[in-house]
């Protein structure tokens, strides 16, 4: 059996209309590729790219920090309540086989670190800066394009 891809999606938990924007496009993209989108599960970033993965008939999976699947945005097919809080970042990453960044404060770079120390291809389009190790994207498709050259081939 041939596993699909799975893109992690981290980021602000909110964020302006045009940051919200930014990752539904993201969000459209890894859907229409038929790859899984992998999130926080709550809202901002993470709730514009699972809007934008479903629009485009793809599926979202959102990695919940409390207990309740209820709090999920509404665009999360599969929503996994871990109750561990902020601990749920490490399981964003290491259920991802790559992902991007968007915007996003402390929590986003615990993700980003989380996932280079974890040798993870990471992505990053208006977020945090000359971190090494990120490949910068300047839009939608540029980062689109990245994917396809750093995403594994086998997983």
């Amino acid at each position: 059996m041939e596993w699909k891809q799975v893109i992690g999606v981290i980021g602000a938990g909110a964020c302006p209309a045009a940051t919200y924007e930014l990752a539904r496009k993201i969000g459209f993209e890894i859907g229409k590729r038929g790859w899984i989108l992998v999130c926080g599960g709550l809202k901002g970033v993470m709730e514009g790219a699972a809007r934008g993965c479903l629009e485009a008939g793809g599926m979202t999976v959102g990695v919940l920090p409390g207990l309740n699947r209820g709090s999920a945005n509404p665009y999360i097919t599969v929503a996994l309540p871990t109750g561990l809080g902020d601990g749920r970042n490490l399981l964003v990453v290491r259920s991802s086989d790559l992902l991007i960044a968007i915007s996003g404060g402390y929590g986003t770079l615990s993700e980003i670190a989380l996932a280079l120390k974890a040798d993870k291809p990471v992505i990053g389009l208006e977020t945090w800066k000359d971190i090494p190790g990120i490949h910068y994207a300047h839009d939608p498709l540029e980062a689109v394009q990245l994917i396809m050259t750093l995403l594994p081939q086998s997983s």
